[in-house]
This record gives structure tokens, sequence and C-alpha cells, in this order.
């Protein structure tokens, strides 16, 4: 295993310096889902949720996040995001919702952390909003699944 980037010789946190990189396209693709009662898929899928079409907004909110993740992260690179879409869909089997967000840019370092970030908020936005009608839901398997791009190449997780 590699040394920790974020930590100096002297233990000290520290940003990484990544100006000695080239700028290259990167791209990351991050999923996790919300677990919930059948009831509940039913009735987001049906839009009877008093706080509105729970889906669109927990995209929206997936997004805002990505673009903010070097606010929230401490020594994140705040970066200028080329493009970022969540995608939420029902999944029957679960019974829930799988999120999915992929984030583009092209610059000195990767976009890992605003997939994660936008995957992570629009799960929480997902219980947010329905949390009145089912409060045991759960938020899982938030990973990442592909990045492409930089030094270290091109990486997917395995089956």
């Amino acid at each position: 295993m590699s040394k920790l980037t974020h930590v100096g010789a002297d233990g000290r946190a520290r940003m990484v310096d990544v100006s000695g990189k080239p700028s290259t396209v990167r791209t990351a693709l991050a999923r996790g889902h919300v677990r919930m009662a059948a009831e509940t898929l039913e009735a987001i899928r049906s839009a009877d949720i008093a706080k509105g079409d729970v889906s669109r907004i927990a995209e929206l909110a997936g997004i805002m996040a990505a673009k903010r993740t070097g606010e929230l992260i401490p020594l994140c690179h705040p970066l200028g995001l080329d493009s970022v879409e969540v995608t939420v869909e029902p999944d029957p089997a679960l019974p829930g919702l799988q999120v999915a967000a992929t984030a583009r840019t092209t610059g000195r370092t990767g976009v890992e952390m605003e997939a994660m970030t936008a995957v992570a908020i629009a799960c929480l936005t997902i219980y947010d909003m329905a949390k009145a009608v089912d409060r045991s839901m759960t938020i899982g398997e938030i990973a990442l699944h592909s990045k492409s791009g930089g030094r270290s190449g091109d990486w997917t997780r395995g089956p």
C-alpha cells in the first residue's frame, strides 16, 4: 500500500501539491442506494410524497453537492467541473432507489470525491424527503466504481 498523500513527513495534514501534474480529462463514477419499504418506493414512484418529486430533487441535490466538494471535505482541491450527472432509479429488488453519479473535469487532480459526494448527498436527500413515511430507510454501498485519467490511469471495481 502506498503512503498517505495528505500527511507530510512531519505527520501534519497537508493539501497535495498538484502543480507539477499535467492537466488531463478525468472521469469518475460512483454508486449507492437507499433501501426502503416496498410501500415507500411505491409512494415515491407514484409521486405521493408531500415534499415533491423525490428522485428529481435528489438528482439536483447531488449535482449541487458535487460542485461544493472542496468546501465540504478538508484537503480536497476545489475543482471546476466540466459535468456532473446524477441518476436516481427505482429498484424493486432492494426495494429502494439506486443512485449513480458521474463527474468529469479537465485538470490536475481526479473527481472521485465529487462523484462520491454527489451520491452521498442524493441518498441523504432521498432519506430526508421520505422519512415522514419510512424512518427505517438505510443508505448503503456508496463506492467508487470507476475512474479514468491522471497518472494512475484507469481503474474499475471488480465484480
